[in-house]
């Protein structure tokens, strides 16, 4: 069998999709997963094969520079060492600066390489390779500062998804209570520990209400003391937690505009504000949501333009508008109907070995 490494590392945005790809080519490749000590603490050590390539942050200070530079010649003679120690034969990157010294261990050794891009906006790591890429797996042909040169290189996948969402029974309408899920990513959302706990205030003055909110261990007490103090029923959980559980019991959502939460959200038909983290590189988690509400997907709050008041009435006016709530979900089901595992599984596994 062919042996295959994914390289992955950093949040948990490049995580969960590293190890979708293991499920899907697990059972046809020998498989092994690399990671950073950061991407390590989102992945479960008893299931996956996993080698560590502690790359460091990255950091703009010039005067770091030569430790930087040193930094990643030394990991990559580690890489080409785990790499030929393997007998790896293709590389699959989820992309960051986590991968850089795989990839380029790739190039040295003539290895195959294939690219995981999920953002609407081409990844700076991934800029790097995309020229020696055998192909880069995308969600749309149409990503921002793509070289046209390289367009070839793209295979465009439906959304890769955990295999447990597949099999998920769903009701999320809005009925008699409001269930709301705030989700803030694996690297945590201040704000929304702040804004949203008082448009939910509002909301439970009119509605029953009850609220399932992603944070961190930090603000897990202020919280849950807020919302027991204004007896709004609650549910704290954090970014490690199965977060399909308590979507799968939510009716409207706030999030954060990750490629892999929209993609669970979207299938899940799940309706949901974006806010889309503005520090984000180029601006991707912008992109992100402003893909899905090209098509009818979803509502986008700029996160500078967020006060209580103006989520708050964006909050009611989706209550209470029953008919763009029902046409979010309808396009969301539509934006779906080919996304199967077993399709994205032939997908893959057909592009793999046709290059």
């Amino acid at each position: 069998m062919i042996n295959i490494l994914i390289s992955t590392g950093g949040s948990g945005g490049h995580v969960i999709p590293a190890t979708i790809f293991y499920e899907h080519l697990k059972k046809d490749f020998n498989i092994f997963l690399s990671s950073d000590n950061r991407g390590v603490e989102f992945l479960n050590k008893d299931k996956f094969n996993i080698e560590i390539i502690n790359v460091p942050k990255i950091s703009k200070n010039i005067f770091l520079l030569p430790f930087q530079i040193f930094s990643i010649f030394f990991l990559t003679l580690k890489s080409i060492f785990l790499l030929k120690k393997k007998k790896i034969e293709i590389i699959i990157s989820t992309g960051g600066y986590m991968s850089l010294p795989l990839c380029i261990a790739s190039k040295i050794l003539n290895l195959k390489l294939f690219l995981f891009e999920p953002n609407m906006v081409l990844g700076r790591s991934n800029s790097l390779f995309i020229s020696s890429c055998k192909k880069i797996f995308c969600y749309s042909e149409n990503i921002k500062n793509f070289p046209k040169k390289f367009k070839k290189n793209i295979s465009v996948i439906p959304t890769l998804l955990r295999k447990e969402f597949y099999s998920s029974k769903i009701i999320n309408d809005i009925d008699d209570e409001i269930r709301l899920l705030v989700i803030g990513g694996s690297q945590g959302a201040q704000i929304f520990d702040t804004i949203i706990k008082d448009s939910a205030l509002e909301l439970s003055k009119k509605y029953r209400l009850k609220i399932f909110h992603q944070t961190s261990n930090e603000n897990f007490d202020n919280l849950k003391n807020f919302y027991s103090k204004n007896n709004i029923e609650n549910e704290l959980f954090n970014f490690n937690d199965n977060i399909l559980k308590f979507m799968s019991k939510s009716n409207i959502c706030i999030t954060r505009a990750g490629a892999s939460t929209l993609a669970e959200l979207v299938f899940l038909n799940l309706a949901h504000i974006t806010i889309p983290l503005p520090s984000a590189k180029d601006n991707h988690q912008f992109e992100n949501a402003l893909f899905y509400q090209n098509k009818g997907c979803n509502w986008i709050i700029n996160q500078n333009e967020t006060n209580k008041k103006n989520l708050t009435e964006k909050l009611f006016n989706i209550i209470e508008n029953k008919s763009e709530y029902s046409d979010k979900k309808k396009n969301m089901k539509n934006f779906n109907y080919q996304n199967t595992w077993n399709n994205i599984n032939q997908k893959i596994i057909t592009i793999i070995n046709e290059n």
